[in-house]
């Protein structure tokens, strides 16, 4: 078979490509980038919490806006997974690396770190803007360095914005008083694709990434994307998964048969690295879920893991944590039944 058949670009297909438009998510690009075009005149930025469901669109439109900001302003972007940068040190230290500047790894204080920071802006004479996404992950293991961003705005004239992304749209309930109110956050939501915007985005992809596909294949994919959670990556697993398929078949196109073969192989978007980087408390709340064979109560869970432990978390806090792992789907939370208390599921 002739090498590239079926791929124009397989690297169109990912979900880490940022495409040059983003159908469907005009709105919520406007809203971010007028929140944000202060910092180019010179001027503090809004920053702007973005909330809504996995998989649709939320670190692509903040990326897709970053690089418009680094081309067209001049302006110093730097985005982070709060999965990998979860602590002050390692925030702080991502920054001032971006920034050109050496960081010992060990050793520093987080003031030593801090003084390079003000150095390099002060230098760069730029504005700043950070994005944190998975922001849940620093919320709850620390929420200080959002404080040591905030403080950064009283040492230098360089304007500097914050964006937050999570699955949560209640995550900052837990935030300290204090670091809220001097927040002062604008809400960008996100809500789940229908399934004609599936199809076009998913078209989109196609039309760039392939080079024939059948009648229909769009379509499959799309469904099987919006039955599982309405999330983009599904149906970008089950278009690259189809023509690799269609490429070991020596198939002249992607056939809607081919998706057909692949779709019980395309779960729902799961990152094993959730498993590996959730807290102590978490992976513990995951197994008492996990090895009982009827659905729980609130009360029931509670109950189970204050047995289990030396020193338990109080309730409200052991809530917060339940409302994360269902934010990332590694459990699931029931409805309400009778009055009493949610049940939790298996994922």
């Amino acid at each position: 078979m002739t090498f590239g058949l079926i791929f124009k670009s397989e690297e169109v297909l990912s979900s880490e490509y940022l495409p040059d438009i983003l159908p469907h998510r005009e709105s919520q690009i406007k809203q971010l980038a007028d929140n944000l075009l202060p910092a180019s005149k010179g001027r503090n930025p809004q920053n702007t919490f973005i909330f809504g469901s996995p998989g649709i669109g939320k670190t692509a439109v903040s990326k897709y806006v970053f690089r418009e900001f680094e081309d067209y302003s001049g302006i110093k972007t730097i985005y982070m997974n709060c999965w990998n940068y979860n602590t002050s040190l390692s925030i702080l230290t991502k920054i001032v690396s971006d920034f050109g500047m050496f960081v010992q790894r060990r050793g520093w204080a987080k003031d030593e770190i801090i003084s390079r920071l003000t150095e390099a802006l002060e230098k760069s004479k730029k504005s700043l803007l950070i994005c944190l996404d998975e922001v849940d992950q620093l919320i709850y293991k620390d929420q200080k360095v959002l404080y040591d961003l905030l403080r950064m705005n009283q040492y230098v004239k360089n304007p500097i914005g914050l964006i937050f992304i999570s699955n949560n749209p209640h995550i900052f309930a837990t935030l300290e008083p204090r670091i809220m109110s001097s927040l002062s956050l604008d809400e960008v939501e996100f809500r789940p694709y229908t399934l004609q915007e599936m199809k076009d985005i998913l078209q989109e992809r196609v039309d760039y990434g392939f080079h024939s596909v059948e009648e229909g294949v769009v379509a499959l994919a799309s469904v099987h994307a919006i039955n599982k959670s309405c999330d983009v990556r599904v149906g970008l697993e089950c278009l690259v998964k189809s023509g690799r398929l269609a490429e070991k078949e020596a198939s002249d196109k992607v056939k809607v048969i081919h998706v057909k073969k692949v779709l019980k192989t395309v779960g729902e978007a799961k990152p094993e690295i959730l498993k590996e980087n959730i807290t102590a408390v978490e992976k513990l709340i995951v197994d008492i879920v996990n090895n009982k064979k009827d659905n729980l109560t609130f009360d029931d869970l509670y109950a189970i893991y204050e047995k289990t432990v030396g020193e338990p978390l109080t309730k409200r806090m052991f809530r917060e944590y339940i409302n994360h792992l269902d934010s990332v789907n590694l459990i699931k939370i029931g409805k309400r039944k009778f009055g009493k208390s949610r049940f939790i599921l298996k994922a």
